[in-house]
């Protein structure tokens, strides 16, 4: 039986692979994919029923080549130090891809969040905000976590309450964590940012035809079949775009299993039906299968793990029928089924590019926190009045008046969430065509997730460059 590889080690072959098309030192290279620093604790929380329990957690600074150092805290009974470690890389490389002035970092805490009561919870996440601060592991300028699996604005909310009682200096402490409920300083658009960015690399990839024609299939994302593992926030984000985008959503799992219809399931009524059932199972109208990995089985055109790591492996990769795997998640591929995948011909758009739309949203969150000021505040108001100003001229001018409602529509200035999204949306873009070119000039020798590597490894190493630390 093949050896089970560590998830850091996985990371780390993707790196290696990338790197043997550059000409770097190996001194440079080392020093990009070594991880800096991690942080074991252990401490007690008191149960609701009294007794006493001690939690594991982690925090880990992949690279302070940017600093602040930036990523999600999850909440999960497999979070050890080397997935935090593996995930804090991708961060680092996933800041680099697209353009977000961050070191990768990552944390995460060894527990089931069902198992607790919210009380409960709450000292969790303070306490462990209480040691990320004792050994300065957090900061606006130092490292600034997020949600992610397991998490969301509740405990992000904790987070900043925790920190700012202890801050030294408040007036900078609002950008200490992203992810914040907005009357906390979050910014519109975050919640749904991760799956907005699937969605959009999805369309930017799905957008050339050349590349479409290789795989049997048409350009755009009218009509493509989509199978989702995952139906948190990521995953039913991105079913929900792509299907306002025209792709039709045929499967859709969870952690209780997987519904199919190859017609079609409507995401808001599946999402309905789960609000009022605690389940998918069962949707009316659909194939209902115990197993949640039996997803990622189904004969589709786009197929996006949302879920965990290490969902296609080499038990399953012989039965994976989708021409398109999109990774929502971080690391849902292993080495050995990428490789077996990518001979077969399937393009698989990797999640160091692909599930950067939440830290992209975050830095943007970041930067509002900064400024103190809300995107759109300064210049909306003054941008609907040029506008209007120019269709008065053209009415002058051709004697046509605008109806009062198409002129309020064409006259509106841009908000913080469309701000947001016009933000996300170029990032997703030019990324993607970044990665595409890397990737065309080198050929078959490389795939979509080897140039995002690639180009990540050229602007790390130009930032130690221009920090005078490597010639």
């Amino acid at each position: 039986m093949a050896r089970a590889i560590p998830f850091f080690e996985q990371v780390n072959q993707n790196f290696d692979k990338a790197a043997s098309f550059t000409d770097y030192s190996f001194g440079l290279l080392q020093q990009i994919k070594i991880c800096n620093g991690v942080y074991h604790m252990t401490f007690p929380i008191k149960r609701d029923d009294g007794s006493i329990e001690t939690i594991h957690a982690w925090r880990a600074e992949h690279s302070h080549h940017k600093l602040p150092t930036k990523g999600g805290i999850r909440y999960s009974t497999l979070v050890n130090e080397d997935e935090v470690m593996a995930l804090a890389a991708l961060m680092t490389y996933k800041c680099a891809v697209v353009d977000v002035p961050f070191g990768g970092a990552k944390g995460g805490v060894q527990i089931d969040t069902k198992e607790y009561s919210v009380n409960e919870l709450e000292h969790i996440t303070r306490r462990y905000t209480y040691e990320l601060i004792n050994k300065n592991f957090i900061g606006p300028g130092i490292d600034v976590p997020a949600p992610d699996f397991g998490t969301g604005e509740r405990e992000m909310a904790w987070i900043f309450d925790t920190y700012t009682a202890m801050a030294p200096e408040k007036l900078e402490a609002l950008a200490c964590v992203t992810g914040k409920p907005i009357s906390q300083g979050g910014v519109h658009g975050r919640r749904e940012a991760t799956g907005r960015g699937v969605y959009l690399g999805l369309r930017e990839a799905c957008r050339f035809a050349e590349d479409m024609e290789q795989l049997g299939l048409t350009p755009g994302l009218e009509g493509k079949s989509v199978a989702v593992q995952g139906f948190g926030n990521v995953g039913y984000h991105t079913a929900k775009f792509l299907q306002e985008g025209g792709a039709i959503i045929v499967g859709l799992a969870e952690y209780a299993g997987t519904i199919y219809n190859p017609r079609g399931l409507d995401v808001n009524q599946v999402a309905e039906y789960r609000e009022e059932n605690g389940s998918i199972l069962n949707f009316p109208d659909a194939t209902t299968y115990e197993d949640p990995s039996r997803v990622l089985e189904f004969a589709c055109d786009i197929l996006v793990p949302a879920a965990l790591e290490n969902q296609i492996t080499g038990e399953n990769m012989h039965r994976i029928q989708a021409r398109i795997i999109g990774e929502a998640a971080n690391g849902p591929i292993t080495s050995e089924a990428s490789d077996f995948l990518k001979k077969k011909g399937v393009m698989i758009i990797p999640d160091i590019y692909l599930n950067a739309g939440g830290v992209t949203v975050s830095y943007f969150e970041w930067l509002k926190n900064l400024s103190h000021v809300r995107f759109g505040r300064m210049g909306k108001r003054f941008e609907e009045s040029v506008h209007r100003s120019l269709l008065y001229t053209i009415e002058r001018a051709t004697g046509r008046k605008f109806p009062e409602e198409e002129m309020k529509r064409i006259v509106q200035g841009p908000g913080e969430e469309d701000l947001v999204n016009s933000g996300l949306e170029d990032t997703m873009i030019v990324a993607y065509n970044e990665i595409r070119d890397t990737q065309k000039r080198w050929g078959e020798a490389v795939d979509l997730r080897t140039a995002a590597f690639i180009n990540a490894i050229h602007k790390i190493t130009r930032s130690y460059t221009e920090l005078g630390i490597f010639p």
